[in-house]
């Protein structure tokens, strides 16, 4: 019996896809016979696509038995909670896409209507996740640094140093967009598709006894 993690990236407000993903990935997962089942959020689940509000719930509500789920936090979740602590910060976020967030909570776009749950949730979610072969992270891990000792801000938004992977350890992560991905690179794999926009979302599958890259992959196309 095989023990499986799936890994899926940057959602952005894409709500179809991700159902349509949790479906298939059930199937996978049944037809591989798999015995431990774990699915990796890499982050960025929110902005500029229309649907946060309605990922961010799901993601909340969690796993169905049988099941375990690990999100992540990504460098759009970062804004979004220094917009709504602090309103200096709301230009940058905005312009990433934030208004689709707020919109998806309010027609009249009120930051007041997020609330507190989904703000607490989303400020507790981890950097990144280590198992005994692989590192999953939204954006980078440093190969110099201990994965207890990481910069923070380059979890969430450096582009660069994955390729070395971290010791023995694959990374796998997303955050720089990619249509026709995913990009295999050295020790690494980027799974960021710009799903929101292309309707094309790729699951990376890994076997948690086997070290290194994906050994299947998983393409999501929208409807």
């Amino acid at each position: 019996m095989t023990n499986v993690t799936y890994a899926i990236a940057d959602l952005h407000g894409a709500f179809d896809l991700i159902e349509l993903a949790m479906a298939q990935i059930e199937r996978h997962a049944e037809a591989a016979s798999a015995g431990s089942r774990t699915l990796i959020f890499l982050g960025d689940y929110i902005d500029r696509g229309s649907r946060s509000r309605e990922i961010i719930e799901r993601l909340m509500a969690g796993p169905r038995d049988g099941w375990r789920w690990v999100c992540l936090k990504g460098n759009h979740e970062a804004m979004m909670i220094e917009a709504l602590r602090d309103p200096l910060d709301e230009e940058l976020w905005i312009e990433n896409g934030g208004e689709a967030t707020l919109m998806s909570y309010s027609d009249d776009w009120l930051p007041g209507q997020v609330p507190d749950s989904h703000l607490a949730w989303v400020e507790s979610l981890p950097l990144l996740h280590a198992d005994q072969h692989r590192v999953f992270v939204h954006a980078a891990v440093d190969p110099t640094r201990p994965l207890d000792a990481q910069d923070e801000h380059a979890l969430m938004w450096s582009r660069t140093g994955n390729a070395l992977g971290h010791g023995d350890r694959f990374v796998v992560h997303g955050h720089t967009p990619h249509p026709q991905g995913p990009v295999r690179d050295g020790n690494s794999i980027n799974l960021d598709t710009l799903a929101w926009k292309t309707g094309r979302l790729v699951v990376g599958v890994f076997d948690d006894d086997r070290a290194g890259g994906p050994v299947d992959l998983i393409e999501v196309l929208r409807r």
